[in-house]
């Protein structure tokens, strides 16, 4: 499979109209060379039926199957897929952001590992959340800030860039929702690796149910959100990192 800039991995499920509006979207406005991947759950998802129109894009549609079902093992599927020189993880029903996709690279560019699209630094915004889900992931991401080295204001937003050389380097244990974008932060800022953030705009899900499950995702965010702080206050070092098994790395 040729290397490109960038791979976008979109975790779908039954989005395929909504899809490829996205995917127009994305042929207007990113000028980035890159790569969407699809990963979908199951084998009759109606993104199938979209199939034939792919044809119509000027860059490369790849279908992904998950190797499990749920968004957060869609998106490491596409991370273990692709070899490109970053990811970027992006949501399926989010066409207010694909203005920064490029600024985003271009950030990745100047050395950052991770960029994060955040809902809570200047120019950011998050309108129409559930109130418990807004309280937990302003508290959580404020006082992360606050209290730890990392150095975003936004620690739980799935929207966000990774480098190739930070997934090659660390292995992902998270296995529930989108607790995984919080444990690569906190690795990547116990590697002392770059991070950076760029103002994005977010807005509740409309259409159909949200994914985002808070009572049975916590104690996975939990863990990382405390392994972030252990970080600063334990002195835990990047000898602490469980580091990829370098045999399953793709060439």
């Amino acid at each position: 499979m040729p290397k490109v800039p960038l791979d976008i991995i979109i975790p779908i499920y039954n989005e395929g109209d909504k899809v490829i509006k996205l995917l127009d979207q994305f042929k207007s406005f990113i000028k980035t060379t890159h790569r969407v991947l699809l990963c979908y759950d199951h084998s009759n998802d109606n993104i199938f039926d979209y199939e034939k129109s792919f044809k119509n894009f000027n860059f490369e549609i790849i279908l992904v199957k998950n190797i499990s079902t749920g968004p957060g093992s869609a998106i490491k599927t596409g991370m273990d897929f692709g070899n490109s020189e970053c990811v970027i993880v992006y949501p399926a029903d989010d066409f207010l952001n694909i203005n920064i996709i490029d600024k985003m690279y271009n950030s990745f560019k100047n050395g950052n590992d991770i960029v994060v699209a955040s809902r809570f630094m200047k120019g950011g915004t998050m309108k129409g959340c559930p109130l418990l889900k807004s309280i937990l992931v302003r508290l959580a991401s404020s006082t992360l800030y606050a209290l730890s080295s990392i150095p975003v204001k936004d620690a739980s937003n799935g929207f966000r860039l990774f480098s190739r050389k930070l997934l090659n380097t660390v292995d992902i244990e998270s296995t529930d929702g989108f607790a995984y974008s919080i444990e690569l932060l906190a690795k990547c800022n116990r590697l002392q690796l770059k991070i950076s953030e760029i103002p994005a705009q977010w807005e509740e899900r409309i259409e159909g149910p949200s994914r985002f499950k808070i009572f049975k995702w916590l104690p996975e965010y939990l863990k990382w959100y405390f392994y972030g702080l252990s970080t600063t206050w334990l002195k835990k070092g990047p000898q602490s990192i469980k580091k990829k098994d370098k045999s399953s790395l793709t060439s």
